[in-house]
């Protein structure tokens, strides 16, 4: 690797905004907060909108779309032309 021209990787906290969880991990991301970990030290933190805490997907709120009856819809409104 060529020195001084990436970013530095360095450890940051990520946090659910409304799942509450929060991680440590790495990242080039830089955050302007910044927070006290469970280890004692201060990290950047970068707030994100959905993490496995918060997904649908992993919590088990996820819709069920009736896939089926969208067809159908779309059969019924333009037929054979497509």
């Amino acid at each position: 690797m060529k020195t001084a021209i990436h970013p530095a990787y360095r450890p940051v906290v990520f946090r659910d905004k409304s799942g509450g969880l929060s991680f440590l991990g790495r990242s080039t991301a830089t955050g302007d907060r910044t927070v006290e970990w469970e280890d004692g030290r201060s990290y950047p933190v970068i707030d994100v909108e959905i993490s496995s805490a918060s997904h649908p997907f992993y919590t088990g709120r996820s819709r069920v779309l009736d896939t089926a009856g969208r067809v159908e819809q779309f059969h019924r409104r333009y037929g054979d032309r497509y």
